[in-house]
Order: C-alpha cells, then structure tokens, then sequence
C-alpha cells in the first residue's frame, strides 16, 4: 500500500519523539503543533474525519489522536470514530419555495449551501420538530474547559481526557422553543464519522442554555439529505451516544418511471469496451459523489485518499471505474497524479437531476455486461444469478479480466449498479 504524506511525517514524529514506547507506558502521548509542524502542518496532519484516513502506524496500532488545546493533542487507543446506522431507506419529497432564487437547489455544491437548502425548504424544521427553528451559532469557536471519559480499547476501560480551550467548528445551529440543534454536515458519503465533530459542540452548548441541545448530523449527495440525530446518554462520556432518529429527504423533482429506464436500455448504441479495468466499484452511489467532488476541484490520488472515506486501493477502484465510464480522467502534475471530471463528467452537473440520474443510466447501458443482465432481469423477472452475470461478462470481451475469480468479483459490481438502475425508479416491476 502507497504511502501518504501523512505516513511519512508521522513515522519520522513516531521516531523522534519514542512516541509509541510513551503510549505503553503513560497510556498516552501529549504533542504539539509545533513538534508536529516540523514535519507536516498539523492542520493537514491532524484531519482525519474517518477511522481509513488515520496514518497506518495510527491504523496499525490502534491509536486516534483528538484535540485538547488550540496548540496540542493526545494520541491514544481512543474509540474516536463511530459507523453510521442506516435504519430508513424511505425518502420524504419536499418543495423548494419559489420564491427563493439564490440557491439553485440542484446543483448544491458545499456544505454550507446544503444547509441553507434544507433550512429555507423545511428539512429541518420537519426533521426538529421543534417551533421554528433559527440560525443562531455557526463558525469557529473555543471550547472553554471540560472533561470527559473514552473508551480505551487496549485496556478496555473508559480513560479520563481533559480539553481546554480546543478550536470547534460548528457547521449550523438552529435553536426553536425547546432545543438548539448543533449541525455537523457534509458532502461526502462515508462509513464512519468522528464524534468529536458532534460531541465537542454539544459540551460546549450543553453547559451554555438550560434547553435541549441536540447532535445533528447531516449528509447531502445526489439530492438525497440524510439527517441523524443522536443523544448523549452520558454528557460526560464521549462513546455514549445513540442515534435516535434518521431521516431521508429530496426537493421534489420528477420521477423516473420503469418505462424512462426501458426506453434507454432498448435505445441505447452499445460502445467497444474501453482500454481500462471493468470496473471493481460496488457502490455507485460513492462514484457519483466522488463525481461531485471533483466538479468542485481536480483532487490527487492523495487528496481523494486522506480527505474522503476512502484507502488507496478504493481510490484506485472508484476512479477507475468514472475512468471506465468516461467520466474521469486523470493527469500528472509536479510528479502526482491528479484526478478531474472529462467534458461529459462536468456537463452531468449542469443539468437537473432526474436528467443526469437518466445520463448515469445510459452511461451504464451502453456497456454489453450492464446492459445484457438488466435486459436479462426485466425477462426473468429477478436479479440474474452470479453464474449468468459472469457468462454475460464473458461474452462482453472485457480487458484484462482472464481468471474466473476475477469475474465473479467485478460481478458484484454488475449487480449493484444494476440494482442502483432499479431503485431509482417507485415503480413495481
């Protein structure tokens, strides 16, 4: 596995500083930005929203690493990160206001942005139930003083931490009658998230107002916002929180029909198999918000792999696969390689949404593999087995794919976008 920017620094502050041998015996380690800067601004070296992006010396032994003043941190075996539940698949449709022409709500391209939008079309308020809710706190702010416990996972005990002052960012805070809601939002799918980003504004606030303040976390993709909410049972322990609600939400748009994905797949001129890997991508949901991503800025190899939820060998796969797709394409600049959106990658932003879902379609159909299996599943009325996926993608004379393990592997892929393809429509077949 390559190695970041982020590995080398820290091997070199690992060395210096005996830091692991520190750990072993103290249960800890204290540092500083400036011990940190000599090898790496501790600002790029110190972010890791996600438990893939820690270093691997991090990854390798089980450590985290969390703020305690504006100018250090502590390393340890902190159970700093926590996976998302998905426990509602159900999407509420919402109506934009008409009147509102300063958001243009299908093509919402920051956080920031993505939060005004749920805001002004009622998201929230629906998703609070709380009266009116307002804006009121957002930015960057100190902390003040407190302290907390965290699961140790070495020792399996709970280790007492104490923050002073640490700099917190608070995305959106929205207060109504009975509670404030302290948003943490992001435009990126992921797998887990780092509590820190919702528990160090929720002890700040806690300990401010007498109402309720309640962690939300938010992620917008592919006009989809999804909405957690999560309590603290224990304030005063950070791996106490328990998620308590979830909801989906679009801005009402048109529906794709069964027919709308027929009439592609029946239409559509199939292409000559490009030069490049079938793709090994289960998830097309995170390509497309790669994709969206990458309209905003070219990202490196390093950038996609440090700053989403994303390891080496998943960056490989997922723009591989936009590369498969004629959507991505990559360069190299001051010996790294850099990621961008092609022409018709960029032009699938500029439409609304149900256009470009349908753009996503033929871009898949055009395939022999993918267009075959989904012809093959509207006449046997199911998903097609792994084994005719695999006779399918045989036959579709697909490069460099030669053993049959690799074919039932990127036959997965098949099937889930295959299965994307069908979700997007209501319709029973």
């Amino acid at each position: 596995m390559s190695k970041t920017k982020n590995d080398f620094a820290w091997e070199k502050l690992f060395d210096k500083y005996n830091i692991l041998y520190e750990i072993e015996n103290k249960g800890f380690y204290e540092i500083s930005s400036k011990k940190i800067n000599e090898f790496r601004e501790a600002r790029l070296a110190t972010k890791f929203d996600h438990k893939t992006n820690l270093p691997k010396l991090f990854i390798d032994n089980h450590l985290s690493i969390l703020p305690i003043t504006r100018g250090s941190y502590i390393i340890s075996s902190f159970e700093a990160y926590k996976e998302f539940d998905e426990i509602n698949n159900e999407v509420i449709k919402v109506t934009f206001p008409d009147y509102i022409e300063s958001i243009d709500y299908e093509n919402i391209t920051s956080e920031s942005i993505a939060i005004n939008c749920a805001f002004v079309s009622g998201i929230l308020s629906d998703f609070l139930q709380d009266d009116k809710p307002m804006p009121t706190v957002s930015g960057r702010i100190s902390s003040n003083e407190f302290s907390f416990y965290i699961n140790n996972l070495n020792i399996n005990k709970d280790v007492k931490v104490i923050v002073s002052n640490s700099q917190i960012e608070i995305d959106g805070g929205y207060e109504g009658t009975e509670s404030l809601a302290l948003i943490e939002a992001k435009n990126s799918i992921s797998e887990d998230f780092l509590i820190r980003q919702l528990y160090y504004p929720f002890r700040l606030w806690d300990e401010k107002i007498a109402k309720r303040v309640k962690p939300i976390f938010m992620v917008y993709s592919n006009g989809i916002f999804t909405l957690y909410e999560y309590v603290f049972q224990d304030p005063n322990n950070y791996n106490s929180l328990v998620l308590v609600k979830q909801k989906n939400y679009t801005l009402v748009q048109d529906d794709i029909s069964l027919n709308d994905i027929k009439d592609i797949l029946y239409n559509v001129n199939i292409i000559e198999e490009p030069r490049i890997q079938f793709p090994q991508a289960n998830n097309i949901k995170r390509l497309i918000n790669l994709c969206e991503l990458l309209y905003k800025k070219d990202m490196t190899k390093e950038e996609i792999t440090t700053t989403y939820d994303f390891n080496p060998r998943q960056t490989n796969y997922y723009t591989d696969a936009g590369r498969y797709l004629g959507i991505i394409d990559k360069k190299r600049e001051d010996n790294e390689v850099v990621y961008f959106l092609t022409n018709e990658g960029r032009n699938l932003f500029k439409i609304n949404l149900k256009t470009r879902q349908l753009k996503f379609i033929e871009l898949l159909l055009k395939h022999n593999a993918f267009n075959k299996t989904l012809k093959e599943y509207f006449k046997i009325k199911q998903m097609p087995s792994k084994d005719n996926v695999v006779k399918t993608m045989k036959e579709s004379n697909l490069y460099k794919i030669k053993s049959d393990s690799t074919f039932y592997r990127r036959a997965q892929t098949v099937s889930s976008w295959i299965s994307w393809i069908l979700s997007l429509s209501k319709e029973n077949f």
